[in-house]
């Protein structure tokens, strides 16, 4: 794994020669070696479609291209930071929680509509993502961010998990995921919006939430 987590704000992350990493802009604290930093507009690894993907959704966070020998240390206003391991799945999360991802993860955007059809759509709206979401795919690792920091849950077929939309951060594996409503005392549950809407979680997997309903 190329990050390592300082402290609870920050990751290093080792540089390696023919190896490129992507960060969000403007997320480089300080490194050592022989390293570049150059603006990406390619769209990262999903190349120009994952571009015109991005803009199409809105999801226009700008990323910068990491290459050289050496360590990068990476952190962004204030968040939590969080490292999560991928191995070979796929994982869904906003695009403004990226902090930086291993140049070998495949970068694309999906329509949440073709996650539940019309209740997809209304999951986007309810969690604040609006309509896509950003997709990673392969082996190798990320560093989110968030408010109050990570959780993660565990998902099995015989344990879904719900989630209040406003501290969804982000998913992966084998998951399905759905809206439901919370009728009644419910919806004094949740620590988000006050809306009365639920995510839930099915499959094999994992979900994070934050300790906090506040957007980035």
């Amino acid at each position: 794994m190329p990050f390592r987590e300082v402290n609870a704000k920050m990751v290093e992350a080792t540089v390696q020669p023919g190896v490129k990493m992507f960060s969000q802009r403007g997320a480089m604290i300080a490194y050592k070696g022989d390293v570049s930093f150059t603006p990406n507009i390619s769209g990262g690894q999903g190349g120009l479609m994952s571009m015109i993907g991005r803009r199409l959704a809105n999801e226009q966070v700008p990323l910068m291209t990491v290459e050289g020998d050496g360590t990068v240390m990476f952190g962004h206003g204030g968040h939590h930071v969080h490292v999560i391991s991928l191995a070979g799945d796929t994982m869904h999360v906003e695009a403004d929680r990226l902090l930086a991802f291993d140049g070998t993860l495949q970068q694309g955007t999906m329509f949440l509509g073709s996650q539940g059809g019309v209740m997809g759509m209304v999951r986007g709206q309810v969690s604040g993502q609006g309509l896509f979401t950003t997709t990673l795919k392969g082996h190798g690792a990320v560093a989110v961010m968030a408010h109050g920091g990570v959780v993660e849950l565990p998902i099995t077929p015989q344990r879904p998990v719900h989630v209040d939309p406003q501290s969804y951060v982000a998913h992966h594996g084998d998951v399905r995921n759905k809206l439901s409503t919370a009728l009644g005392w419910r919806d004094m549950v949740g620590r988000g919006s006050g809306e009365a809407f639920q995510l839930e979680f099915s499959g094999h997997g994992v979900v994070y939430v934050q300790a906090s309903e506040e957007k980035l």
